[in-house]
């Protein structure tokens, strides 16, 4: 006996169909936002010559990760801007910048949400455990039909693939905080706020930074998928690579990825020293 197959892709699309026609004005103000943004980032980043960007990154490098991390960026980003490919660099870099800010905005409470409620939690896992099984190409579709072809859709999708570590860390890194603490300071009369901002954050706040770099490294990820849907940037070059066959100039591209990166997660990684210091 045949099961009859369950018509799960026509369902889909008919949600497809039906989002686009009822909500089609607030995906046209999710786009004009999400290009608004994308544009200014892109704009502050190469409204000034190359190489006094270049210069400002590596102070930001040496103030965060001190000469080692700043030699790497002025090395790195040097090298990027001698093979010809600074503007498309910053292009992706306001690609996954837009998306990492956006990500961290909607995970951070999401995940105090998760820490503070079993319920919230309960359904936002078996969510989160979707998002991050889910081949990453299939975030083109949707994406794609409700925000058509460009940056857009790409910084869409990068959002979905990149948010889940920023909620998890989010969430583990509130429910480690010692309960004697938690204790002690319901003892004193905090108000859940107060807890909140000035005992559970703080105490946590390395773990969420892991959250958040884990974040910023899988939209960088992203960035040679996106290619694929109009968004620019160096991952357009290694995807034209490939469908070219272009070795040298696809490990070019792919290099300057690779040194955005090593930059990225580096300076995410040591951004808490500072306050160390």
């Amino acid at each position: 006996m045949n099961i009859p197959k369950l018509p799960l892709g026509s369902m889909v699309e008919k949600l497809e169909e039906w989002l686009t026609l009822y909500f089609g004005p607030v995906f046209d103000f999710i786009h004009s936002v999400i290009g608004g943004m994308v544009e200014g980032i892109e704009a502050a980043l190469t409204v000034l010559p190359a190489l006094v960007v270049i210069l400002l990154i590596t102070a930001l490098a040496y103030w965060i990760g001190k000469w080692r991390l700043a030699l790497f960026a002025l090395i790195g980003l040097l090298l990027i801007d001698n093979l010809g490919l600074w503007g498309p660099s910053m292009q992706s870099l306001a690609l996954v910048l837009a998306a990492s800010v956006l990500a961290v905005l909607i995970g951070v409470p999401i995940g105090i949400l998760c820490a503070q409620s079993g319920k919230a939690r309960n359904i936002i896992t078996p969510v989160l455990d979707f998002m991050q099984t889910m081949p990453a190409f299939v975030y083109l579709l949707p994406a794609v039909s409700f925000f058509s072809l460009g940056v857009v859709p790409g910084v869409i999708a990068s959002i979905i693939f990149a948010i889940p570590p920023t909620i998890r860390l989010t969430n583990l890194g509130i429910r480690q905080v010692s309960e004697e603490l938690v204790e002690a300071a319901d003892a004193f009369g905090s108000t859940p706020n107060q807890k909140l901002f000035k005992l559970q954050l703080p105490i946590a706040m390395p773990t969420i930074m892991a959250g958040i770099n884990q974040t910023i490294m899988l939209s960088l990820s992203m960035v040679v998928i996106s290619s694929m849907i109009g968004a620019q940037g160096v991952g357009a070059y290694v995807y034209r690579a490939v469908s070219q066959a272009k070795t040298g100039a696809g490990f070019e591209a792919g290099l300057a990825i690779v040194v955005l990166a090593i930059l990225l997660d580096r300076l995410t990684q040591n951004a808490l020293k500072i306050k160390h210091k």
